[in-house]
């Protein structure tokens, strides 16, 4: 089993019911393929840095999960048929980052800290 981060970009016309639809479904997907959901979180609508099918705007959803290598092709290619998602990135996250974000959760300082306060 290897950890994921999975970002998805959704249309911005999806109603906040449809929205956590679209959530559960890929939730689901890894749950069913033997993977388990670490975090999700809904960062909402946001301004794109580009349009993408002349939207502007899109609504972010982030998701750590544990998987098998194996089932990442069905994710992907649920992902692709979707027509309310834009865009998606799927990044397989090493130990460090696993570490970070466990501590970004738990509320320690993970020393970015000071940066961000300047």
């Amino acid at each position: 089993m290897n950890n994921y981060e999975l970002m998805v970009i959704f249309t911005p016309v999806l109603s906040e019911d449809d929205f956590k639809v679209a959530q559960k479904k890929f939730a689901k997907l890894v749950v069913d393929n033997g993977g388990s959901v670490v975090a999700e979180n809904a960062w909402g609508l946001k301004a794109l840095a580009y349009p993408i099918q002349k939207k502007t705007t899109g609504l972010y959803w982030v998701m750590e999960f544990t998987a098998a290598p194996e089932s990442m092709e069905r994710l992907k290619i649920q992902l692709l048929r979707d027509e309310s998602v834009l865009r998606h990135l799927c990044t397989k996250l090493d130990k460090y980052a696993v570490e970070y974000n466990a501590r970004k959760k738990s509320g320690v300082k993970t020393g970015n800290e000071k940066m961000m306060e300047s």
